[in-house]
């Protein structure tokens, strides 16, 4: 269908892209991976024609349809969401939407009072109308009825503005445009940033569900994991192919880097036998013409290069946690509300020392809120949440940390303040983990990407000695080997840690606890995100056997009431017949009833 041949792109600031040949099969759900910088969406971009290569070609099979959702995707909040559906269908949403003009026209006062103006109106609404039906703009909208339910929307609330949806189901009606222009390969750059777990896994379903070839980029490693069949990894500006899941492909990355390390050691110990050879009868008056020839067999053997440690940062560790008391924070009989919607009711927590309790729950269902209360940011309505008495030093990470950095200081600059002591490739090496390297070190912070902001801020915060962790989803912005990263320093961390994040690789990892926020509760969970699932499980068992023990009992009952009703019939027929009298008279014998 498509394939990328000995790409490379090369920008003022260097290249990005120096050999990438990869395609794309009908059937393939490939995964784009690589680090913030790698080139990911440069490469999209080039399939998606937005962009041209230095060098290399992008073959085509034929003219494919390509559609290409990016990470901001474009939705006017302004429309209904069948509107907004109908803006895929090109003419026909541009007559559609001066259809609507018209209309709103006609019912203003200027067309109520101009004749002339309003008489114009019909008949461009007339012209509009044929215009409409010459491109089946009816059978359009019943396209959109059928995919309606496919995307998790009713014909009712399809009549709803866009901006009465949150983001995650934006996010939906983002995909059902791109669907309904029925694409030959679908490209998406990060469509799960900023989606609750529910709607990750609604996209998961839905895309394995789908026929469309796609190339998706990803920093969510278990949304890798469900969806695709094959992993594209950009590294140092080269691509390699792996078929599988993202756990597979670092199954066959580990094997290969064993077999290229074990292949480099047995040619370094045969050239340097060589080598000693040559060195040793290099002036021998009888082995010297040998050991010559040695050296030009030896000039002339390809070296097969050093393996190449995966690109990533260095490990870090948290500073040590200072000792506190049993009790880290206290939830108790919370209860609090956000316009109008309750959030908790009577809801209590306790937090011991040790605990890494991940909070999970929909957007909206107030994680971030109860960071906030805990942290003593926010005040409750009633109850009360706060840290522990005794010692306890907490490091707050919110989503909008950034904004309390120094905009006129460079990169280098933050952090060396937070860490005097450290040296430059101390603190270098921390940077490039957060994605920091070369140049960028030395850039102003009002300068930087608001994820650029982000990551700087969370690296600034993790230097601080603490015994709590609060991190308001401190994964956003970052790549995988940075998320790795942050992981192995969380599971070696001694303090506790109270975290909220969609990444459910990351919160797999990291917890050992689980607090779900459910109906204005706090329901608690002691076991890993495993456990969690597992009980979530049975849970959902234990609600279908119940389910269908109702709708059996509601049938025997049914039953029951049918066969008395039935009874009932035949008593009444009985009665009718026992009370039947005959009388003889003229005519013959009557039977009266």
């Amino acid at each position: 269908m498509l394939r990328l041949e000995r790409v490379s792109k090369i920008y003022p600031t260097g290249e990005v892209l120096r050999d990438i040949t990869w395609e794309v099969k009908p059937g393939d759900r490939i995964g784009l991976v690589g680090v913030n910088g790698a080139g990911k969406s440069t490469q999209m971009r080039i399939i998606a024609g937005l962009e041209e290569p230095t060098s290399g070609q992008v073959v085509k099979q034929g003219d494919p349809r390509i559609v290409y959702l990016q990470q901001e995707f474009d939705v006017d909040v302004r429309r209904t969401v069948r509107d907004e559906l109908f803006q895929a269908f090109g003419e026909a949403a541009l007559v559609l939407n001066r259809k609507h003009a018209v209309e709103h026209d006609m019912a203003s006062e200027k067309a109520a009072s101009d004749p002339d103006h309003l008489e114009e109106l019909i008949h461009e609404l007339g012209r509009l109308q044929e215009r409409f039906e010459a491109l089946h703009g009816y059978e359009l909208d019943a396209r959109i009825d059928k995919l309606l339910p496919t995307i998790g929307f009713t014909p009712e609330g399809a009549e709803l503005l866009v901006g009465d949806y949150s983001g995650g189901w934006q996010m939906r009606i983002a995909l059902g445009k791109i669907l309904l222009q029925e694409p030959d390969l679908l490209l998406l750059d990060e469509p799960t940033n900023h989606l609750d777990v529910e709607t990750i896994q609604w996209l998961e379903n839905y895309l394995c569900s789908q026929s469309v070839p796609l190339v998706v980029i990803s920093h969510d490693r278990a949304f890798l994991d469900r969806v695709c069949n094959q992993i594209v990894e950009t590294e140092r500006g080269v691509s390699r192919c792996y078929l599988g899941n993202y756990s597979q492909h670092l199954e066959q990355k580990a094997l290969e880097r064993e077999a290229s390390q074990a292949a480099f050691e047995r040619q370094q110990k045969e050239l340097a036998t060589q080598q000693a050879y040559i060195d040793r009868f290099r002036a021998s008056a009888t082995r010297s013409t040998q050991a010559k020839s040695r050296e030009k067999l030896l000039d002339k053997v390809e070296r097969i290069e050093a393996p190449i440690e995966s690109v990533g940062g260095p490990r870090f560790q948290f500073p040590p946690a200072p000792r506190s008391g049993r009790l880290i924070a206290e939830i108790k009989d919370l209860s609090h509300s956000y316009n109008d919607k309750i959030l908790f009711l009577e809801a209590n927590l306790e937090v011991e020392r040790g605990d890494r309790i991940a909070f999970v729950g929909p957007n909206g269902a107030g994680k971030s809120t109860l960071l906030r209360l805990v942290m003593g940011t926010e005040t409750p309505d009633e109850g009360r949440a706060s840290l522990g008495e005794h010692n306890v030093i907490a490091g707050y990470f919110e989503q909008n940390q950034a904004e309390a950095l120094d905009l006129s200081k460079t990169v280098i600059d933050t952090l060396f303040e937070a860490v005097p002591d450290w040296t430059q490739t101390q603190v270098r090496s921390l940077l490039g983990s957060f994605c920091f390297s070369n140049d960028a070190v030395f850039k102003e912070v009002g300068k930087l990407s608001g994820g650029e902001k982000a990551r700087l801020a969370l690296a600034l915060m993790l230097l601080q000695p603490c015994n709590l962790l609060v991190l308001d989803e401190p994964t956003n912005h970052l790549d995988i080997p940075a998320k790795q990263m942050l992981e192995d320093a969380l599971m070696e961390y001694e303090g506790a840690a109270l975290v909220v994040s969609h990444d459910r690789y990351f919160v797999s990892r990291v917890a050992n606890k689980i607090v779900e926020l459910r109906d204005g509760e706090l329901v608690l969970y002691r076991g890993d995100y495993a456990y969690y699932q597992e009980k979530k499980a049975e849970e959902a068992a234990e609600v279908e056997a119940r389910r269908q023990a109702s709708e059996a009992e509601a049938k025997r009952k049914a039953n029951r009431e049918k066969q008395k009703a039935k009874e009932a019939r035949h008593k009444q027929l009985h009665m009718g017949l026992g009370m039947r009298t005959h009388c003889s008279g003229p005519g013959g014998t009557v039977c009266i009833g």
